[in-house]
């Protein structure tokens, strides 16, 4: 690859050629040079861009995509692939030499990590929060840029607690402990017609942050270079498969794959644990009743689990690397970047950047409170994703979920369950 001058970016960016939207057939991952649907001529460099966001982190991406057009001519495809197939086809694509221009990945792979650009400059220039600041140890050299910040929250049937007449903490100035919360959504579905207290995502990244709220700093390395759940996490989880033997959860969504949001949005649950990004989406979807955003319980830690949504990773070896170093650093301006965030609905991963909301304003500044407030460890989850994947570990499973999982299912103990995450973290990160 030529070696990248920097220059004055809006002079440049008037002397880069050509993007738009254009929609690819299923299973592409080609980056080509080609003729434009919309006018371009044959020659015109085509960006493609990989990502697996849901449908507010897609149209974003199109809409920036329709701006950079207009502005610069270059034209970008967004290639929309779904989550559970992104880590495969970009590890095919690497495998056949056929990686797009960049992706939004959830993580770096093994697989093309000595493929990636350097993306230091970028990211010394745009204020990326300090948290999500990740080098290649190899090189000290950043390589991956957040796309946004994501976190965990606490959504309420604000319709349910109304009507039974039932108070809950509206401002991080309020708190309340599990204990409090669990007393207090009993009293909703004894009220009401609600069937359970609270539903949570199936996730580790949910859990992790259950974890933190009890004391715990989950999976941690250990001296003797073991991986291992704390006392405290051991706490948690036997409290968390309480909730589901009490009915305070419903078995079927960490059981047996129920879908959680779904089951929120019926209108028969008192709360949902799950994250900022279900704030554009309950804006579009919920009609049926109110919804409100709260603080999470603590026990007595107040934590979330919060990361860069995805990451935005760029390829060396495509024959457009100069061109979309430039879209990236256009991206992340601060004009491009805050309607990117706009129009996702997100928290953005810039350091200071404000970002004006159309509705519900205070659920995404009572996000911020709590990521403020969260112990340093609330922010290690996606980051460690890139390290890992920097020192060549491959982190194809989730121990963590996966045997939890089996515990709320009465297949093994709490004693196995936790000698189980403890062996398998080791198994998969220990050097």
């Amino acid at each position: 690859m030529p070696e990248r001058r920097r220059g004055d970016p809006v002079k440049r960016h008037h002397l880069i050629r050509s993007l738009a939207i254009a929609t690819l057939t299923a299973g592409a991952l080609v980056l080509a040079s080609c003729s434009s649907d919309s006018g371009g001529s044959d020659g015109d460099v085509v960006l493609e861009l990989v990502q697996s966001g849901d449908v507010n982190q897609g149209g974003a991406f199109a809409k920036l995509s329709d701006k950079y057009f207009d502005e610069t001519g270059v034209r970008v495809e967004v290639v929309e692939v779904p989550n559970d197939d992104l880590r495969t086809r970009l590890r095919t694509a690497a495998q056949a030499d056929d990686l797009p221009a960049l992706a939004a990945s959830p993580s770096t792979d093994p697989a093309w990590t000595e493929r990636l650009l350097d993306l230091t400059d970028i990211f010394n220039d745009v204020g990326v929060i300090d948290t999500l600041a990740v080098a290649d140890p190899a090189d000290d050299k950043v390589k991956a840029m957040p796309t946004t910040l994501t976190a965990v929250g606490m959504f309420l049937n604000k319709s349910l607690w109304d009507e039974a007449g039932v108070e809950y903490p509206t401002t991080l100035d309020e708190q309340w402990t599990w204990d409090e919360y669990v007393d207090k959504a009993n009293e909703v579905v004894a009220a009401t017609d609600a069937e359970y207290g609270v539903v949570m995502d199936a996730s580790a990244h949910r859990l992790r942050s259950f974890l933190f709220e009890f004391g715990s700093d989950g999976v941690t390395e250990q001296s003797d270079g073991s991986w291992a759940l704390d006392e405290a996490g051991a706490e948690a989880l036997e409290y968390f498969k309480q909730l589901h033997d009490d009915g305070v959860m419903p078995q079927a969504v960490w059981g047996a794959a129920d879908d959680p949001s779904a089951t929120f949005k019926s209108g028969r649950v008192a709360g949902y644990m799950s994250g900022v990004w279900q704030i554009a989406d309950f804006q579009e979807t919920i009609t049926d009743f109110e919804w409100v955003s709260v603080p999470l319980p603590q026990q007595p830690v107040r934590a979330t689990n919060y990361g860069a949504a995805s990451w935005i990773v760029a390829f060396d070896g495509t024959g457009v690397e100069e061109e979309t170093l430039d879209f990236i650093e256009w991206m992340y301006s601060e004009e491009n970047y805050r309607l990117y965030c706009e129009t996702q609905g997100c928290l953005p991963a810039l350091d200071g950047l404000e970002v004006s909301y159309e509705q519900d304003e205070y659920a995404f500044q009572l996000y911020n409170g709590e990521i403020a407030a969260s112990p340093a460890i609330s922010a290690v989850q996606t980051t460690d994703g890139l390290r890992f994947g920097y020192e060549g570990k491959a982190i194809d499973s989730e121990p963590l979920k996966d045997e939890t999982t089996k515990y709320l299912n009465n297949e093994q103990s709490l004693e196995e369950t936790v000698e189980n995450i403890n062996n398998v973290s080791t198994e998969q990160m220990a050097d």
